[in-house]
């Protein structure tokens, strides 16, 4: 096993790695039962907290 075929099997490893993850992360963030918490954090830049500059 040469350095070529090393770096080859570690990018086809990282391309399904990134994969895998970025599905992850986009079911995660369609889940349904996740919706309320992320539209309560979308409103947090929205919200008055009471302070005055």
């Amino acid at each position: 096993m040469d350095l070529d075929s090393i770096t080859v099997m570690l990018r086809s490893f990282w391309t399904v790695w990134l994969t895998l993850l970025l599905t992850g992360i986009l079911v995660y963030a369609m889940w349904p039962g996740n919706r309320r918490s992320f539209d309560d954090a979308a409103q947090i830049p929205l919200k008055d907290d009471g302070q005055e500059l």
